[in-house]
C-alpha cells in the first residue's frame, strides 16, 4: 500500500500547526527590533520638575551663578514664603548648613526660624549665610516687588510700585503695571502707579504723550517724578515741554507746602496734648484748689516709673502693658497725692508761699528716693506692635501712631475729667468747696475729704500724663523737671481754675512753639513763647478765661 495513502487529514492539521510553531520565533525575532523603541521609550524615566523645597535647597549650595538661575526657577513658583526667603536672601539673613539635604533658616534679630516649615531653630549651631553679590541683589529685588505687587498688603502693593518708579521702569515692567492698575483696589497705590508709568512715557519720542505725562505728573508728590520733571525744565531742547515741566514743578511745590502746614499743625496739637496731660492735674491742684504744688512733676515721674514697672513685671504683656499702665499708675499717684495732701497741705491751707517751699522739698525728696530705689540711669520703656510706626497718607505726610494715639488720650482724659467735675457728687463738692468753703462746710461737705479727694485726683492724672510721656522720652528722676514750668505757663495762660481755658492754652502753646521752632530753633522759641506769655499776662492777669462769681474775687 502506498504510504502517501496513509496520510488522513489528521495528519494534515498536525503537520500545519508544526510548521507554525516553526515559523512563530522568526516572526517575533523579525518584529522585535521594530518594536525596541517604542520599549526603550517606555521604560526611560521622564526628568522631573524640581520643587518649591529642593529649589530653596539648592540655594544653599552651586556658584553665584547657578544661584541666580536658581532665583530665576523660584521666580516661577507661586509660593507665599518666597517673598520672605527673598528678602532674607537680599538682607544677608538667610541661613544654612551643609547637611544633605540642607536646612534653610531665616534669621530675624536672634530667633531663627526654618524658611521651608516655620519651625523655631533658635539655638541651632553650624548655619552659615548664603552668600550673593550685587547684580544677584538686584535681581532679588525687583522680584520681590513684582511679588509684593500681588501682595494683600496695601503698604506691599504701594512699596512694590515705589521700587519701580526708583529702579525705572521698562516696557515689560509697563505692562505687567498697566494689567495690574485694571484690578487694583486702593487709590493710593493707584496714584503710584500713574506716576510709575507717567514717569515711563516721559522717555516716549512722542512730544504729545511726554506732554500728557507731563500734565499727570503735576499732581504727584512722588519724588521720582520730580526729579523726572526737573530734568525735563533744565535740560529738555524743546522749550513748550521746559515750560509745562516747570509749570508742574510749581504745582507740586504748592501742594508739598500745604501738607507741610498740616504736618505742622498737627504735630504743634500733638505737643499740645502733650501739654495738656502735663497741666490738667496742675489745673485742678492749683487753679481749683489754690495750691502751688512744685511737687507736680514728680508725679509725672511717678506714672513713667509705674509703665516701666509694669513692663518688667509682665514681660510677655508688652502689647497690653499701656492699657495696664493707666490704671495703676493712677491709683499709685493719687494715693501718693492724699497722703501728700494729709501730712503737709492741709496745714499750710491759705498760705501758698509756704505750699510752694513745702512742696519744692517734696519734689527733691521724692527724685532721691527714685534715685535710691531704681538707680540715676534713664529706663527705656518699650512701645507696643500698636503704637508704632507711622500712617502715610502720602509721601510727603506721615503721621505717627504715637502722637496720634497721644494726641486722642489727651482728649479722652480731659473730657472724662470733665464729666467728673460736672455730673459727679464729687465734682459738685470741689466746686463748692473752691467757690465758698465756709458755706460748703455750714451745709454739710466734709471739706477736708474734699480737699484730700481733690488732690489725689490731681496727682492721678498727673500719673496718666507720666503713662504717655514714657512713649516719647527715656524714664529717669529728671522727668518731671521739663514739664512743671510748661504745665504752669499752661495753666496761667488759659485763666487759673478753668479747665476749658487749660485745653485752649495747651493747644495754643503747641501749636506757637512748633510753628516758631524752624525758624528760632528749640530754646529760643521757648524763650520768645515765655517773652508772649509774660507781655499776655501783663494786659490780662486772669488769663484767657478768667472765673466769673466769688472764686474770681478770692
Amino acid at each position: 500500500m502506498n504510504p502517501l495513502c496513509r496520510i488522513t487529514p489528521r495528519h494534515t492539521l498536525h503537520a500545519l500547526l508544526l510548521w507554525l510553531i516553526c515559523l512563530s520565533p522568526l516572526q517575533v525575532s523579525a518584529q522585535t527590533p521594530e518594536s525596541e523603541p517604542d520599549a526603550q521609550s517606555a521604560a526611560a524615566p521622564t526628568t522631573a520638575q524640581p520643587s518649591f523645597e529642593q529649589l530653596v535647597q539648592q540655594l544653599a549650595g552651586g556658584s553665584l551663578r547657578e544661584r541666580a538661575a536658581t532665583v530665576k526657577q523660584l521666580s516661577s513658583q507661586r509660593d507665599e514664603r518666597l517673598a520672605d526667603i527673598f528678602n532674607a536672601l537680599v538682607a544677608g539673613d538667610l541661613l544654612a548648613n551643609k547637611e544633605k539635604p540642607p536646612t534653610i533658616a531665616i534669621r530675624e534679630g536672634e530667633k531663627l526660624t526654618d524658611a521651608l516649615t516655620g519651625t523655631d531653630l533658635t539655638g541651632t549651631e553650624r548655619l552659615r549665610r548664603i552668600p550673593v553679590n550685587n547684580g544677584l541683589r538686584t535681581q532679588l529685588r525687583g522680584q520681590v516687588a513684582q511679588l509684593n505687587l500681588s501682595h494683600p498688603n496695601t503698604d506691599k502693593r504701594y512699596a512694590a510700585v515705589q521700587r519701580f518708579i526708583r529702579d525705572g521702569v521698562d516696557e515689560e515692567t509697563a505692562s505687567l503695571l498697566r494689567a495690574h492698575q485694571e484690578v487694583e483696589e486702593s487709590g493710593r497705590v493707584q496714584d503710584a502707579i500713574t506716576t510709575a508709568l507717567a514717569v515711563f512715557q516721559l522717555q516716549s519720542g512722542d512730544r504729545e504723550i511726554r506732554l500728557a505725562a507731563i500734565d499727570e505728573l503735576s499732581g504727584s508728590l512722588e519724588q521720582e517724578a520730580r526729579n523726572a520733571l526737573r530734568g525735563i525744565a533744565e535740560n529738555d531742547a524743546d522749550a513748550e515741554l521746559r515750560a509745562a515741566a516747570t509749570e508742574a514743578i510749581e504745582s507740586i511745590q504748592g501742594r508739598i507746602s500745604f501738607y507741610r502746614f498740616v504736618e505742622n499743625l498737627f504735630f504743634g496739637l500733638s505737643l499740645g496734648s502733650v501739654l495738656l496731660l502735663a497741666a490738667i492735674g496742675l489745673a485742678i491742684t492749683f487753679g481749683v484748689m489754690g495750691v502751688i504744688n512744685m511737687a507736680h512733676g514728680e508725679l509725672i515721674m511717678i506714672g513713667a516709673y509705674t509703665t516701666w514697672g509694669v513692663q518688667v513685671l509682665f514681660p510677655d504683656l508688652i502689647e497690653w502693658s499701656l492699657l495696664i499702665a493707666v490704671p495703676a499708675a493712677f491709683l499709685i499717684t493719687a494715693l501718693v497725692g492724699i497722703a501728700i495732701e494729709r501730712g503737709v497741705i492741709r496745714f499750710l491751707y491759705g498760705r501758698p508761699l509756704e505750699t510752694l517751699l513745702a512742696t519744692f522739698g517734696l519734689s527733691l525728696v521724692l527724685q532721691q528716693a527714685v534715685r535710691t530705689l531704681f538707680s540715676p540711669l534713664n529706663r527705656s520703656v518699650s512701645s507696643p506692635e500698636w503704637i508704632s510706626g507711622a500712617l502715610n497718607i502720602n509721601p510727603v505726610l506721615s503721621i505717627t501712631y504715637t502722637r496720634l494715639y497721644i494726641l486722642i488720650f489727651g482728649l479722652m482724659v480731659f473730657f472724662a475729667l470733665m464729666l467728673v467735675m460736672k455730673r459727679t457728687t464729687l465734682g459738685l463738692k470741689v466746686r463748692a468747696v473752691s467757690q465758698n468753703r465756709a458755706m460748703a462746710r455750714a451745709v454739710g461737705v466734709r471739706s477736708s475729704w474734699v480737699d484730700a479727694l481733690t488732690f489725689g485726683l490731681g496727682s492721678g492724672v498727673a500719673g496718666v500724663a507720666g503713662v504717655a510721656l514714657s512713649q516719647l522720652t527715656n524714664v529717669g528722676p529728671n522727668l518731671g523737671q521739663a514739664y512743671i514750668i510748661d504745665s504752669f505757663m499752661v495753666v496761667v495762660f488759659g485763666g487759673v481754675g478753668n479747665l476749658w481755658g487749660t485745653l485752649v492754652s495747651a493747644m495754643s502753646l503747641g501749636l506757637i512753639n512748633n510753628f516758631l521752632e524752624p525758624y528760632a530753633g528749640a530754646m529760643l522759641a521757648k524763650v520768645l513763647v515765655l517773652i508772649m506769655l509774660i507781655l499776655f499776662i501783663q494786659k490780662k492777669p486772669k488769663g484767657l478765661f478768667p472765673q466769673k462769681g466769688r472764686a474770681a474775687a478770692d
